[in-house]
Parts: C-alpha cells; sequence; structure tokens
C-alpha cells in the first residue's frame, strides 16, 4: 500500500507561513516535511506538528521545480488576458481546503482596465471562507502575484472584502461535489 504524502528534507532554509494563524516561520534545511496538499504550485507540509505553506518559488526547497508562468502571444486580445486570468487565479489554493478560491466562490468581482501607455491592471475583490483567517493577507498575496505572472498585466489590484458573508451556495456545483455537499 503507498503512501499519500510524501516526506522529503529541506534543501534549504525555507520560510514557510503557520496556518492558519498567517505567522512566518524559518524552517530549517534538513528538516523533514511531509507534503499533504500540493496545488497551485504552492504546498502545505506538516513538520513538527504543524501546517505551514511554502510558496510556489521555494519548491526548489522540497525538491521540486517551480510553477510555470503561462505563455501568451504578444498581442493578445482583452479577453484571452482575462480568460488567462482566470486560469491563474484558479492556481489559488486555500492551504486547508483542497479546492481553488474560484470555484469555492471567493472570487467576488474581476475586471481589466486598460493602463495608458499598453497593459492592464486586474482589479479583484475576493473573500475568505472564515472573517478571521489568518490567511487572507497570504492568500490576497497569492492571488496579486499570480495575477501579474499574466503577460500584459502590469499592475494588479486585490481587495479583501466580507459583504456578502461567504456561504458554501456560493461554491461551483463541482466544487460542491468535491466537498461532500451534495
Amino acid at each position: 500500500m503507498s503512501q499519500p504524502y510524501e516526506t522529503v528534507p529541506l534543501t534549504r532554509d525555507v520560510i514557510g507561513v503557520l496556518i492558519p494563524a498567517g505567522t512566518r516561520v524559518e524552517l530549517p534545511q534538513g528538516a523533514e516535511a511531509t507534503i499533504v496538499q500540493a496545488l497551485g504550485g504552492s504546498y502545505t507540509v506538516r513538520l513538527q506538528g504543524h501546517l505551514f505553506r511554502i510558496e510556489g518559488q521555494d519548491a526548489d526547497a522540497l525538491g521540486k521545480a517551480p510553477q510555470r508562468a503561462p505563455q501568451l502571444a504578444a498581442d493578445a486580445s482583452e479577453s484571452e488576458i482575462e480568460r488567462a486570468a482566470w486560469e491563474q487565479m484558479k492556481t489559488c489554493y486555500d492551504p486547508e481546503i483542497p479546492i481553488n478560491i474560484v470555484d469555492l466562490g471567493l472570487i467576488y468581482e474581476f475586471r481589466l482596465e486598460p493602463l495608458e501607455g499598453g497593459g492592464w491592471r486586474a482589479h479583484v475583490a475576493m473573500t475568505l471562507t472564515a472573517p478571521g483567517c489568518g490567511m487572507g493577507e497570504i492568500l490576497v498575496g497569492d492571488v496579486k502575484s499570480k495575477l501579474l505572472q499574466v503577460p500584459g498585466v502590469r499592475e494588479a489590484e486585490v481587495q479583501l472584502v466580507f459583504d456578502p458573508p461567504w456561504t458554501r451556495e456560493r461554491m461551483s456545483e463541482e466544487a460542491q461535489l468535491q466537498a461532500g455537499f451534495m
């Protein structure tokens, strides 16, 4: 019987974010980390009885390759850029729930605005499944950095909102099935 999780030694010191508090902690090289979730390019690991999120750009500390940025033609249309932005947001995951934030229904608003001199500003209004979650600013930063990887997006503004409150009815049918709500 195979193990569902992979345990790896950290190849270098790396910053992990304690879940759900959101506190940044330096994890030492050589420590044994068990990867319990690897979605969207970031990793949730169990180390010394705690869960930590390790960002995708630090995947090498786990012996993994970082996620690649999306590719678009230089003359990509607004709709192609918007589609790529939505796909990027679908690579953002709550570190405790293995469902992307788009399918969870956490994105309340998305729009692109043309910038003077070319390129686009992405505007996002998003929420959390629980208002007191310490991972809120981490998820906001994740969305922003993923949007800035989309060719043509020069600026990204991500606002955390709590009105209206999130409910599971905002989840896609697929996400509700995955979570066992249907």
